[in-house]
């Protein structure tokens, strides 16, 4: 069975990086390994590594044990999820494409690229058994915090009588244009939409539990059935348990 690698070799810092450097190297490498990006046959399981190795660099605790021990398996909470918006300020990966791409108002809100970003994100946890339980198989029980649909809006993100309309800040594009002089002449820059966040549509009157995204931080607990023979790094996928997309769209 194959060695994890070293999470400093993951992220590409030295063993001494700050944190300011382990966030910047985990934001350059998740825009170039994000699945929807990497055609590598092997995409999903670089992000996830990519994924595992920034949850324990990023924390001290963590990072401390990993440090001296090589590992942090045992310890609670283990290697989780990320947080993309708070890595990328509020912005996911999809939308740090576009601004540096130039998707913008040309193509930033088509429903496909909406339908994309609202979707929710995979959330990747670690899980140690041991070699019997790998042998016979077992059933194991996490528990995690997750971003889950909002029971009081079922998820839609509307309060009561509320619609979905086009944003009229942008005129539904999600993005908005500004202009600048300068010595070299006009500089035009795209940029998603305040007012919006890029999606191009606004809730007249949004979910008071929510604030309108449908979705709510919750701490969930989960069983999960581990099959005999199961190996090392091996990925079990739980669809639907991940995070809840924006607005009723499907969760990770």
């Amino acid at each position: 069975m194959a060695d994890k690698r070293d999470y400093y070799e993951v992220l590409g810092v030295e063993r001494d990086a700050t944190a300011d450097q382990i966030k910047r190297a985990f934001r350059k490498k998740a825009v170039k390994l994000h699945p929807d990006h990497n055609d590598a046959p092997d995409a999903n399981e670089q992000f996830a590594e990519l994924n595992e190795a920034y949850s324990v660099l990023s924390d001290d605790q963590k990072r401390a044990m990993y440090d001296r021990y090589g590992t942090v398996d045992g310890m609670p909470g283990g290697s989780g999820y990320v947080d993309f918006s708070d890595i990328f300020g509020g912005m996911g990966v999809d939308d740090i494409f576009s601004s540096i791409f130039g998707g913008g108002a040309a193509g930033g809100s088509s429903p496909r690229d909406r339908a994309r970003r609202r979707a929710g994100r995979d959330m990747a946890i670690s899980l140690s058994i041991s070699l019997e339980e790998a042998a016979t198989g077992c059933k194991k029980t996490i528990s995690y915090d997750r971003l889950a649909p909002c029971e009081d809006c079922a998820g839609s993100g509307m309060g009561e009588g509320g619609q979905e309309k086009a944003c009229p800040r942008c005129n539904g594009t999600g993005y908005v244009t500004t202009v600048q002089r300068s010595i070299f002449g006009q500089m035009q820059s795209s940029s998603p939409c305040p007012d919006c966040g890029g999606e191009g549509t606004v809730v007249d009157t949004p979910c008071s539990h929510c604030g309108g995204e449908g979705r709510v931080r919750t701490h969930e607990r989960l069983d999960v059935e581990v099959p005999a023979g199961v190996a090392t790094g091996r990925q079990l996928r739980l669809r639907g348990y991940g995070e809840a997309g924006y607005r009723g769209a499907a969760s990770g």
